[in-house]
């Protein structure tokens, strides 16, 4: 926890943590301008390394803002009430546009993050979601009925697997030079979803 930082007003914190979000989302972390970051959110770039010691460190607690925003969105009341695995995922992708509301740069943030390779903090990041899957899996899908899935299928299993599908179609898109499309994306999704529904519950739980 940050407590310079944290002691700022919440609309101040707020600007700073949006402007790094579009910094960072926009440019490989090397070519992210601090000067850039800080004009963008009202403050100098002398208050902003106040608040963190260097670029590095803003990066990783930007970084730590996102899993934390994307667990507080998601993970509600009406989340836990919610024990099918695939209806948990359609419900989850339904808070897209809350985060973008009210942190409209998260979506560039989190796509540049979560595929950063060869940079500075490529090896923290790493370490960080590998660390974190397990936990997110247990925080989210702790409470699913798992009685739907076929004996020998593991439902975190599914989770990496429909993960993997994602990172592959973002890879695809980032190959091709075409613009990233959120909605088409969770098309996409759904359709994976009704596949590997059919494929892991048993039949009598499978989407009509």
């Amino acid at each position: 926890m940050n407590e310079k930082f944290s002691s700022l007003p919440q609309e101040k914190q707020q600007a700073v943590i949006n402007a790094a979000m579009e910094v960072f989302g926009k440019n490989e972390y090397k070519k992210a301008s601090t000067d850039l970051i800080a004009a963008k959110a009202g403050i100098s770039k002398g208050l902003l390394f106040y608040y963190f010691r260097n670029k590095k460190e803003l990066y990783l607690y930007i970084y730590n803002c996102l899993i934390e925003t994307m667990q507080e969105q998601i993970v509600d009341e009406r989340f836990r009430s919610i024990t099918d695995f695939f209806e948990l995922l359609r419900y989850a992708s339904t808070y897209k546009v809350k985060m973008l509301d009210k942190y409209p740069f998260i979506l560039d943030f989190a796509l540049r993050a979560f595929y950063s390779e060869k940079e500075d903090v490529s090896d923290e990041l790493k370490n960080v979601n590998t660390m974190q899957e397990d936990v997110l899996f247990q925080i989210c899908f702790g409470h699913i009925d798992t009685y739907k899935f076929k004996e020998d299928i593991e439902p975190f299993k599914v989770y990496k697997m429909l993960r993997w599908m994602g990172d592959g179609y973002i890879h695809d898109i980032q190959m091709s030079g075409a613009e990233f499309c959120l909605d088409e994306m969770l098309r996409q999704f759904e359709e994976w979803m009704e596949l590997f529904q059919k494929l892991v519950y048993k039949e009598e739980y499978r989407k009509k």
